[in-house]
């Protein structure tokens, strides 16, 4: 806990310098990966546990509602936090195991063609990486969102937007600054395709 041992000022500066170390191309692709779901009408899943779990509702939100002009007549993006489910979850978790959580609701809903965005902080978080298991096996395209040094996931995901910081605040809040200009930047893409 880096703010344990650091002020306020310091402590934005790793902030900063946090940020300033992401991959802006990793970024746009993200961007890039929804906008092929919202225009072929596939699901777009988001999956993470605490405060990634958290990050997962909140990008979620965020890409069904903030992406819109027109509340109306504009196309929906088709987006689900599988962190949000939380009687299934526990079901999953009781009768068969913490593991399953994700890739099981991926079994009942995910298809071909969708993307699955897994965010871990360390990348070996055992029930994200069991559903981008799954969803590669299934054609399901894959993002690991995450920090530290990747764990499994940097390598495990098709595709990966990494902060390479090791302080688990830090990195969750620079995963959620990103999102919003990805948020940002499909709610631009969207109104232009109109």
């Amino acid at each position: 806990m880096l703010g344990a041992t650091l002020g306020v000022t310091d402590y934005l500066a790793r902030v900063a310098e946090a940020i300033a170390g992401l991959d802006a191309g990793q970024i746009e692709k993200l961007s890039a990966l929804i906008e092929d779901r919202w225009r072929s009408g596939r699901f777009v899943f988001v999956a993470g546990n605490g405060g990634s779990g958290a990050n997962a509702s909140h990008l979620c939100e965020d890409l069904a509602k903030c992406t819109l002009r027109d509340f109306k007549s504009q196309k929906r993006l088709k987006v689900l936090s599988l962190t949000d489910n939380t009687p299934w979850i526990t079901a999953v978790a009781n009768d068969l195991s913490y593991q399953d959580v994700f890739a099981e609701q991926l079994r009942n809903l995910g298809s071909e063609g969708d993307l699955l965005i897994a965010i871990s902080g360390s990348g070996n978080s055992p029930n994200v990486l069991r559903a981008v298991e799954w969803a590669n096996e299934n054609g399901v395209e894959t993002v690991g969102v995450t920090g530290f040094g990747g764990g499994r996931l940097k390598s495990l995901a098709r595709h990966n937007v990494h902060v390479g910081f090791d302080d688990m605040g830090v990195v969750e809040s620079v995963h959620l600054t990103f999102f919003h200009w990805v948020i940002d930047d499909l709610y631009r893409r969207f109104g232009a395709a109109r």
